[in-house]
């Protein structure tokens, strides 16, 4: 029987998953063949490498939680008090205003906070609209929804800007919201309190909701700081989603959260809230002791963690972008300024034998032992998302075979 070519099994956009491209390549490489160890520069998990690890807050609060023996039961679905309260008063550190606890639910990390959001959002004939590129997530969980998704181009010269003309153009009576990601995956982008608050007052007129993935909230290395858009609330509702995750470097204990910022009550309709605390019972949220350990988790952790790691991906994010403008036949628009990851653009007429970025991602895994995603998993065909979340040997290695893949592959 006649194999199947891995890259063959890749269906249409919004049924993509990272890490089920993540598989295939995986599933591609030969290290024995090749002599070389698998480098992955394709998820953005940290934690792989020695260089990220969680804080000591983190992990004693965790110890301390799970010790007192108080956290082996159930947690009310929308979260325990104390979580919702410590989570509110973190994120009003950067608002004018003080978010309620009641505007916190408790989430199995980022992702089910989308899940979340999106289906409290659904109803017959909705759309929604997201960015291209965009986390696939998005589109997947619309599909499920059932919910039309409509995509408006960021623009890679311009700091990967939102092109709010096309928002414009594509919103009507149906749309639900539109979804932003700053800092950006897969972008690497930071907008400017000037450019959050167009979005803001572009939402305002076509009276939809914002959605504010912010996973990577405070993950800035460039000349923006983070801006919440939470501090826009009173211009257009917003959905803040978020999670411990990447600032804490704990992936895997998905805690993350949904927060319904809007000062002026426009969006917290009992009913809508309604919606949100039956579908929290739906599906349930993270660990009771994980929870419980969150008031000290954002408490207790110190400036300095913080800084070490934003210190070690502007050196790596750097790496990346100078190794890159030496390598033939692939460039990068835009200097990273935030995030774990960003996009870069491959020039197919320069290079022979590569027919796209699947094919690309492919040959490269096989013959480099290296991943790295291709753009169409998040809707951004011929181009490349390498993560720089790695320490330094593995990645200067990891973009050395790069550079070797591009000049065999070269003209």
């Amino acid at each position: 029987m006649e194999l199947q070519n891995p890259a063959q099994e890749i269906d249409a956009p919004t049924t993509i998953t990272i890490k089920g491209i993540l598989g295939l390549l995986m599933s591609s490489t030969d290290p024995k063949e090749s002599g070389k160890r698998v480098i992955s520069l394709g998820i953005g998990d940290p934690t792989a490498y020695s260089c990220f690890h969680a804080s000591n807050a983190a992990q004693e609060g965790v110890v301390e939680a799970l010790r007192s023996t108080k956290f082996n039961g159930y947690a009310p679905t929308a979260g325990l008090p104390q979580t919702r309260e410590a989570i509110a008063e973190y994120l009003s550190r950067d608002l004018p205003y003080k978010l309620p606890a009641d505007s916190v639910y408790v989430t199995a990390g980022c992702t089910q906070a989308i899940e979340i959001a999106l289906s409290v959002l659904a109803r017959p004939g909705a759309n929604i609209l997201l960015p291209r590129p965009c986390f696939p997530i998005y589109g997947l969980c619309a599909s499920f929804r059932n919910i039309e998704v409509r995509y408006f181009d960021l623009h890679p010269e311009q700091g990967w800007e939102v092109d709010l003309d096309a928002v414009a153009d594509l919103a009507d009576h149906n749309t639900v919201a539109m979804v932003i990601i700053n800092p950006g995956n897969p972008c690497g982008n930071v907008y400017s309190y000037q450019h959050l608050k167009k979005i803001a007052e572009t939402a305002k007129r076509l009276g939809i909701v914002v959605i504010a993935d912010e996973v990577y909230g405070h993950l800035a290395f460039g000349a923006n700081p983070f801006v919440p858009m939470g501090i826009f609330g009173s211009i257009a509702p917003v959905v803040t989603l978020g999670s411990l995750s990447k600032r804490w470097l704990v992936p895997g204990w998905r805690l993350g959260w949904l927060v319904i910022n809007d000062p002026d009550g426009s969006l917290m309709s009992p009913k809508f809230v309604e919606r949100i605390k039956k579908y929290c019972d739906i599906c349930g949220g993270p660990a009771t002791f994980i929870q419980a350990a969150v008031p000290e988790i954002v408490e207790q952790t110190q400036e300095v963690f913080f800084r070490k790691t934003i210190n070690i991906l502007k050196q790596t994010s750097d790496i990346c972008y100078q190794k890159i403008e030496d390598i033939n036949g692939i460039t990068c628009p835009t200097k990273p300024k935030g995030a774990m990851a960003f996009m870069v653009k491959l020039n197919l007429s320069r290079m022979k034998d590569i027919s796209d970025d699947i094919d690309f991602c492919f040959k490269l895994a096989k013959e480099e032992s290296v991943i790295i995603l291709p753009g169409l998993a998040v809707g951004l065909k011929n181009w490349i998302r390498i993560t720089f979340a790695v320490d330094v040997p593995a990645l200067e290695e990891a973009m050395e075979r790069l550079k070797s893949f591009c000049e065999r592959h070269s003209y």
